[in-house]
């Protein structure tokens, strides 16, 4: 008997042994799955003023961009990425919302304030157990709740907690290769590095690095430092090609290359400490270069950015997508990502964008026919620039191949007033472009352009047989409606609006304009007050200039012109 007992719980022994052995295969597979179906971790990075042709990837002869190339030859690469607007503030009220500015009310408009109704997609990444943080510039500038009086406003910024506290020292950045006076002091890689070391934990994380670059002021001739050559210089066909521009140019791109240094550093970072392989890094910019007829214009150097999305792991790599895309699409993608669409529908307003989640995991080598057909974009108001703090208010609509532009008040100045009121005494009207017989005087004439030496040269010289074209290309009026062959005119120089040949395409054009504007509720278009957007408050500077009239006036030069 004791020995069949024994046999019997040697048998028994071998069952649970076997038992026990299946459970922990078990286990480890299901521990195998979770680890491989983690959630990743998500690294945005947003430059701050460039345009789509300035990175060595796009094949710019005078801006070397190793980390942004980095990002688009290991992902996707986007040829038409269109940004919600050609002004920061609006602009990146769009990715966060998944909004066109049009629908954020004040929380679309430059220097204005956010209400808390406009929940970002950061939010929901918090709910769904992301670790949020940002450096840098964040969604801004906006007003955010300064006391318990602003009690319908955010008050943290929509792009998440700040971590910036981290500065470079003066004498190490004296040491550092490719800084220029201007440059933000922040130590946005220590930063990061922080928030991954001290504050991330076990979650995944979601990080905001916002470069304040390459936002003017730039250091004057910074690129003589850097060793870099005016003849390397592409000027674009809307500004004068000479020496001027050129410096302008290479200053400017001194502020990209220390933008993409940062990204760089990022990069190595999360591929030293094993994290890159799970971390989708998204590149892009708020809008064009802050240069006159880019940046505040609804022209393709004003809207088309550079970006590229890398993943590896799951996403394809190497494609470059020619359909244009656009940033209220940014919101979405990066919350199906997530797995926070659903509590994004329960805590946020309706999202106009549409998630390209399909297009990114697709393994098919596709250039087209997976976005969407249109994109659009808009602007109100810039800077102070205009009577009573008026904006210059433009609707566009962007294809693969043709980019048109709604000047929906055509009789103000599109780049601002060409006179202001002194500060100091406001009946005294300064010069008119701002230059007197001393000289050019920076911020009084069209302040919806950066100061800048490319806009002193204009103002100087707006006479000049030469240059009066690419003035009036800059500030003079518009008429309503301009379309463009962006294929065959980059630059949009040639408005081909009106023309027999072009009518059907035009046609087309506003028809889809018009719907996706009453589509979204744009006030301009469907009311019920189409002038809400002059009325909303600036917290920032406020500049005085002459009412506006249908009379022709002279200037102190003794030119005609139209005040308003």
């Amino acid at each position: 008997m004791p020995f069949r007992f024994h046999g019997k719980l040697n048998i028994v022994r071998q069952v649970m042994s076997r038992f026990i052995i299946r459970i922990l295969i078990l286990f480890t597979g299901l521990s195998c799955y979770a680890q491989q179906s983690k959630p990743p971790n998500i690294l945005f990075v947003i430059s701050d003023d460039q345009s789509f042709a300035h990175t060595s990837f796009a094949g710019s002869t005078f801006v070397n961009t190793p980390a942004f190339d980095r990002v688009a030859k290991n992902g996707i690469y986007f040829e038409n990425c269109i940004a919600g607007s050609p002004g920061c503030a609006p602009s990146r009220s769009s990715i966060v919302t998944g909004r066109y500015p049009w629908q954020n009310e004040q929380s679309g408009q430059h220097g204005s304030s956010w209400m808390k109704k406009y929940i970002p997609f950061v939010d929901v990444l918090e709910d769904v157990g992301y670790k949020v943080g940002r450096t840098g510039k964040g969604v801004d500038p906006f007003q955010y709740a300064r006391n318990a009086q602003d009690s319908l406003w955010r008050k943290p910024n929509a792009a998440g907690p700040q971590y910036s506290n981290i500065r470079f020292k003066d004498a190490e950045l004296k040491q550092m290769p490719g800084y220029a006076k201007g440059i933000d002091k922040a130590d946005h890689v220590a930063n990061f590095k922080y928030f991954i070391e001290k504050e991330k934990g076990d979650k995944p994380f979601f990080f905001w690095f916002g470069s304040h670059e390459p936002h003017r002021p730039y250091e004057k001739d910074s690129y003589k430092r850097m060793g870099k050559k005016l003849e390397d210089v592409k000027v674009p066909g809307f500004l004068p090609d000479n020496d001027v521009i050129r410096g302008d140019m290479l200053d400017y791109a001194v502020e990209i290359e220390w933008f993409d240094h940062q990204l760089g550093k990022m990069l190595d970072y999360l591929e030293e400490i094993g994290e890159l392989e799970n971390t989708i890094v998204i590149v892009t910019a708020d809008n064009g270069k802050p240069f006159p007829g880019a940046k505040a214009n609804a022209y393709e150097y004003g809207i088309h950015v550079p970006m590229a999305i890398s993943f590896p792991k799951e996403f394809q790599s190497g494609i470059r997508v020619e359909d244009p895309v656009s940033f209220v699409s940014l919101a979405p993608t990066i919350l199906e990502i997530a797995g926070g669409m659903a509590v994004a529908k329960e805590k946020m307003m309706p999202m106009t964008g549409k998630s390209f989640l399909k297009l990114l995991k697709s393994k098919k080598m596709h250039g087209t026919g997976d976005v969407e057909e249109y994109v659009f974009s808009g602007r109100e108001r810039h800077s102070s620039s205009r009577y009573k703090n008026w904006g210059y208010p433009q609707r566009a609509i962007r294809s693969k191949d043709f980019l048109m532009i709604w000047n929906m008040k055509p009789e103000r100045w599109p780049a601002g007033a060409p006179q202001k009121f002194s500060d100091r005494d406001t009946a005294q009207l300064l010069p008119y472009n701002g230059v007197t017989d001393a000289g050019y005087q920076g911020g009084i004439a069209f302040n919806d352009i950066d100061e800048s030496p490319s806009k002193e040269y204009l103002m100087l010289h707006a006479d000049d047989k030469d240059v009066k074209p690419f003035y009036t290309l800059a500030v003079g009026k518009r008429p309503e409606y301009e379309l463009f062959d962006i294929h065959n005119d980059p630059y949009c120089l040639h408005n081909l609006s009106g023309k027999p040949a072009y009518s059907k395409k035009e046609e087309k054009l506003k028809k889809a304009l018009q719907d996706e504007l009453e589509i979204t509720k744009d006030p301009r278009v469907v009311g019920p007050d189409k002038e809400v957007f002059d009325g909303y408050e600036r917290y920032m500077n406020i500049r005085r200039f002459p009412e506006p009239s249908s009379t022709q006036k002279l200037n102190n030069k003794g030119h005609k012109f139209l005040d308003n």
